[in-house]
């Protein structure tokens, strides 16, 4: 799990991240200061392992590349899901948990990547060209976030409204119908059924007869119809993959993403409610060690996490979530090896590196600083733009007293959330502490010039170092 990033004490990182859970980082994203509930980006790498996993051949058959969409998970109990320019896909928890099956919520999906397949835009914006800087920057907002910076994502995202704004746009109905086909012949390409993406659309048919008001935010925005679902239907029955089922191991994966979304949404108590103790399947199992543990019943979910890891010790989520337990507990130094547990269970999870070098830094043990830098270095060159990883690393690298690698880290930070100017000043710091012939003083300067700079600038500012440097400097008489 990323948790929020704090630069403060280990004390107010812990309180802050307490506010989080075991596998999933919640980035506060508010949309206003008045907004009526708040939405919040999330990163789990387990629930997007699965949506990855169930996604990437449809994606491929629809003619995509899937390591270039970005699915996006909102904190949000609304029914809503959107594609935005840059191949950007969210899905709201909330609709997640309105799906009753896989089949039904990679539906949702595949229509969704039909409209970034065909380059649809949300009318009412779609020939605004002031609309698109505030799409623009939702998008950068949005990925700030998820990548662990969500104070910056927040500025971004309230700045330009996007969550609020994108409640008054709207598809077109001929989009739309070219949406579903089009995920449905990716679906059947991909050996899957289109009839979850008809059982959704139905479920809710009688959307089309009601206000804008009464209206799920999804269907304000994806108008529905009764002749759209008929239309969709005809090709998906007459489809060979038709009568395809979801196999037990995929329902059994839906099951435990609802479970670990709603644990970690929904109040304790509710969870404990809606899986009692009656219910032995894992994933009332998983939900119930989730609630205790955000209910500060600390032994009780250790005690529920190792019962769990006794039967899979090879699941390195069971392993992420008991070092999350001991981490916000103040026991940074005991959740280490769960968390070295976890990154060795799956070495390819950035997010797991993050977790086991937050809890290295956070023993203020100065010998485990190196590793912390490693995991964290690793965790980069798999994700570039993790804002929380780069946050992670200047820390490390201030405690180690170097400084120059420090302003470095905080320059790819600020550079990642697209703030050139920040990114620009600590980059041309950390060239004036950097050795002239290393790979990092180079990057440092890349950074300048990607932030606007010009050579003139540098020289400018080497001059003025210089003079500053010769300040009470005695010369020698000649």
């Amino acid at each position: 799990m990323t948790r929020l990033p704090r630069v403060a004490t280990s004390a107010v990182t812990r309180a802050a991240s307490r506010l989080l859970v075991s596998a999933v980082a919640i980035a506060a994203v508010l949309t206003s200061a008045g907004a009526a509930s708040a939405q919040s980006l999330i990163r789990d790498t387990e629930i997007e392992g699965i949506i990855h996993e169930w996604s990437e051949p449809v994606l491929d058959a629809m003619g995509l590349e899937p390591s270039e969409i970005e699915i996006l998970l909102v904190n949000d109990q609304e029914l809503n899901a959107f594609a935005t320019r840059g191949r950007i896909m969210g899905l709201n928890t909330g609709l997640i948990l309105q799906t009753k099956t896989p089949n039904q919520l990679l539906g949702v999906i595949a229509h969704e990547a039909g409209h970034i397949k065909n380059r649809h835009t949300l009318r009412d914006g779609a020939q605004n060209a002031g609309m698109q800087p505030m799409i623009m920057t939702m998008a950068l907002g949005a990925l700030a976030a998820i990548a662990g910076a969500p104070d910056a994502g927040a500025a971004l995202l309230a700045s330009s409204q996007y969550f609020g704004t994108l409640g008054a746009l709207r598809y077109m109905q001929s989009q739309e119908g070219e949406a579903d086909i089009t995920g449905a012949r990716a679906l059947e390409r991909a050996g899957e059924s289109g009839k979850g993406m008809v059982e959704f659309f139905e479920n809710f048919r009688a959307q089309e007869v009601f206000s804008d008001q009464r209206r799920y935010p999804y269907f304000r925005s994806h108008p529905l119809s009764s002749q759209r679902i008929e239309s969709l239907r005809r090709p998906v029955e007459a489809a060979a993959h038709y009568n395809h089922q979801d196999s037990p191991e995929r329902m059994a994966q839906h099951a435990l993403v609802v479970a670990k979304i709603r644990s970690f949404m929904e109040a304790p108590n509710a969870t404990l409610r809606d899986y009692p103790s009656s219910n032995t399947s894992l994933p009332a199992r998983y939900a119930r060690t989730i609630a205790w543990f955000r209910d500060g019943q600390t032994d009780k979910s250790l005690t529920a996490v190792d019962a769990l890891l006794a039967e899979q010790p090879e699941n390195p989520y069971f392993w992420e979530l008991k070092g999350q337990i001991l981490f916000e507990e103040g026991r940074p130094g005991d959740a280490i090896t769960a968390h070295q547990r976890a990154v060795e269970l799956k070495p390819d999870a950035p997010l797991l590196k993050i977790n086991l070098a937050h809890a290295l830094i956070e023993t203020a043990d100065p010998t485990k600083l190196d590793a912390a830098v490693d995991q964290l270095k690793r965790a980069i060159a798999l994700e570039k733009d993790n804002t929380l990883a780069w946050r992670l690393l200047g820390q490390a690298y201030a405690s180690q007293g170097k400084e120059g690698e420090a302003r470095l880290a905080s320059a790819e930070y600020w550079f990642a959330l697209g703030r050139t100017e920040q990114a620009n000043q600590f980059a041309m710091r950390a060239r004036d502490m950097l050795d002239r012939n290393s790979i990092e003083w180079r990057r440092a300067t890349d950074i300048v010039f990607a932030s606007g700079a010009t050579q003139r600038d540098i020289d400018d500012a080497e001059r003025r170092n210089e003079q500053r440097s010769n300040r009470g400097v005695i010369l020698p008489n000649n």
